[in-house]
């Protein structure tokens, strides 16, 4: 008698919580991008810019298809996230075509960072695959945006400093000094800190400037001025840190926001851009204040963390009040079960 061998069937290793939460966030984040970019080509005229913008499209739709895909294939539900009706199309341009590049550099930027955090975290190597494919097309794009930034003139260097003839040792504990008194210079990373967050306060201001000048909900327009406020407060700090050392400050080199007063954009993909943009704030401010060594920038990073933080959980209570806000995935509720 003979017995049939039982058909062998692939593994199916699951989504882990640390690939869902990845996969889910970024594919909030990039249907956002696709709205944003959709209606910046919508009006966008520049002949060099309109390549790189629809090269940003094409890998953005790509991430969106490939993360639908593996929800599709484990049969979970995929996020609403948001759409073209979030976007109105016939409203006149509220940024110039030089704000489309800031936004591909900023936005690639942003995601070299969160895509390495996110592949650090991924071991099913499918999804390891795709972070890693995510992490090459966006260094990839923030080298292109870079370059053609430098062509037009619009790309603000960060600061020159002299090199050291030799290598030294820290002697003294007052190294660490700056609060009180005299302070050393900055040394290469911090100095590098600084420049970043002036650079990505100045495009915050420029978001919200242009957000601020279209919403008519004065709930809405209130919180994002307050914004604006705050990211101008910082670059103002940060500048007058760099001129105290004898470095010149950044500056804008134009203003990007039209005279538009009509919203392309839903008020709900308003504050969501300002919701994550507040969560990014807090993250590279506290990366900033773990390199910083001199108190007196501990101090400045530990008092904006806080204002900021406070600011986030206004805008975070106004998107929950919406019901504006989706809710990432939650684990099973143990103790609900056990008592229903």
């Amino acid at each position: 008698m003979t017995f049939q061998k039982p058909q062998v069937k692939p593994t199916n290793i699951e989504l882990s919580c640390t690939e869902i939460g990845g996969l889910w966030g970024v594919y909030i984040q990039e249907s956002m991008t696709k709205c944003f970019l959709t209606y910046f080509l919508h009006h966008l005229q520049d002949g060099q810019i309109v390549p790189l913008a629809e090269e940003a499209m094409s890998i953005t739709q790509d991430r969106l298809d490939k993360i639908k895909a593996f929800f599709l294939a484990e049969n979970f539900p995929v996020p609403a996230g948001f759409s073209d009706a979030d976007i109105n199309l016939a409203a006149p341009q509220l940024y110039h075509d030089t704000f489309t590049l800031s936004f591909i550099y900023m936005m690639n930027r942003l995601g070299m960072i969160n895509f390495a955090f996110t592949a650090s975290n991924n071991v099913r190597l499918d999804v390891l695959d795709f972070f890693n494919e995510c992490i090459h097309s966006s260094t990839e794009m923030f080298g292109k945006a870079v370059r053609l930034m430098l062509e037009k003139g619009i790309y603000d260097r960060p600061p020159k400093m002299n090199y050291p003839d030799k290598i030294e040792f820290v002697e003294k504990t007052s190294f660490l000094d700056g609060l009180f008194g005299s302070k050393r210079p900055l040394n290469a990373i911090e100095l590098s800190e600084i420049f970043f967050n002036i650079e990505r306060n100045y495009f915050s201001v420029i978001v919200m400037l242009g957000f601020a000048q279209v919403i008519e909900d004065k709930k809405i327009k209130d919180l994002v001025i307050r914004g604006k406020k705050i990211s101008e407060e910082q670059i103002e700090l940060f500048n007058t840190l760099l001129m105290q050392e004898d470095l010149l400050g950044t500056v804008t080199v134009s203003m990007e926001v039209t005279s538009s007063n009509v919203s392309p954009f839903s008020d709900k993909l308003i504050m969501s851009m300002i919701h994550i943009l507040n969560s990014v704030d807090i993250l590279l401010i506290s990366h900033a204040l773990s390199l910083s060594m001199r108190t007196d920038l501990v101090a400045h990073y530990t008092k904006i963390i806080a204002e900021v933080m406070a600011y986030a959980k206004d805008t975070y209570d106004m998107v929950v009040e919406r019901k504006w806000l989706e809710q990432p995935p939650l684990t099973t509720n143990r103790k609900q079960l056990i008592e229903n």
